[in-house]
């Protein structure tokens, strides 16, 4: 049995500072045999909410994956953005981009969607799907992890990564069966499999761990428990203004070799996917 915590869009600089300390009390409480964050560690790449981000890295307990979202690039400093993009990211975080843990017979991936030349809207490159093809174990659990999603809600308004139906179609068809993602502060996962061609590979689109944006709603991190064929779900949820409630649980099964939900599909709190590329996009 393995247990993984995923956490994403954390946005230090437009963070709620009141949470730092219960999210970080819960996620060591969670016992995580691995944490995994989704990007936007920062809100707008500077030096000093990298600082806070890497403080706050420092404090988690447990074996950390981490990958770089489109927010942990420069937005306004442009020879930087384009010359340098990851050089705060490498500086704060680790020098790579695309790492891999194995926990078990469970294998998580990263993969860096984000584009430099783009604001908001992802890139899954052509090697990196390739990459990841060729990485996947057939005899295992595979856990691809990036920052935006393969797939979107049909009232979820931003574009979608350029090649994401591909990367979905290709890494479902090669052996992925769970992505973790985040972008749209939108929590969706039994919705997401109501809606796909492909339900062999689970999405969990995670919602936003500290942003502060208010349209939000509420923040949230998620903890994964694999026992193959089965899996788990705790959505840990602290509402706006308050403290996290007592988790939700979900539960997923693959026996068939397609994922089942065992509860109906939640109802997304789709606004904050709305918000304009300068806000928290």
């Amino acid at each position: 049995m393995i247990r993984i915590a995923h956490l994403s869009d954390l946005h230090f600089g437009y963070h709620r500072a009141d949470l730092v300390e219960p999210l970080l009390d819960h996620v060591n409480g969670a016992r995580a045999d691995l944490v995994v964050i989704t990007g936007d560690l920062t809100h707008r790449a500077r030096a000093a909410q990298y600082a806070q981000a890497a403080a706050f890295l420092e404090r988690i307990r447990a074996p950390l994956l981490v990958i770089p979202g489109n927010h942990d690039v420069p937005l306004y400093n442009l020879p930087v953005r384009f010359l340098m993009p990851w050089r705060g990211f490498r500086q704060a975080v680790g020098s790579d981009l695309t790492p891999t843990r194995k926990l078990g017979p469970v294998r998580v991936l990263g993969l860096n969607s984000v584009d430099p030349f783009a604001v908001q809207r992802g890139i899954i490159r052509d090697g990196e799907i390739r990459r990841l093809e060729r990485s996947l174990d057939r005899n295992g659990m595979n856990i691809v992890a990036l920052h935006h999603p393969l797939e979107h809600l049909a009232q979820v308004d931003k574009e979608l990564s350029r090649r994401a139906p591909q990367a979905l179609a290709r890494l479902e068809r090669a052996g992925a069966q769970i992505a973790l993602s985040g972008h749209l502060h939108v929590w969706a996962t039994g919705a997401m499999l109501d809606q796909t061609a492909h339900p062999g590979l689970l999405q969990v689109q995670g919602g936003s761990a500290l942003c502060g944006r208010l349209s939000d709603r509420q923040n949230e991190f998620a903890v994964l428990q694999i026992d193959s064929p089965f899996l788990s779900i705790e959505r840990h949820i602290a509402p706006m203004g308050q403290g996290f409630n007592s988790p939700e649980h979900e539960y997923f099964s693959r026996e068939s070799g397609v994922w089942v939900a065992h509860q109906p599909a939640e109802r997304p709190i789709v606004p904050g996917a709305t918000e304009t590329a300068f806000s928290t996009a």
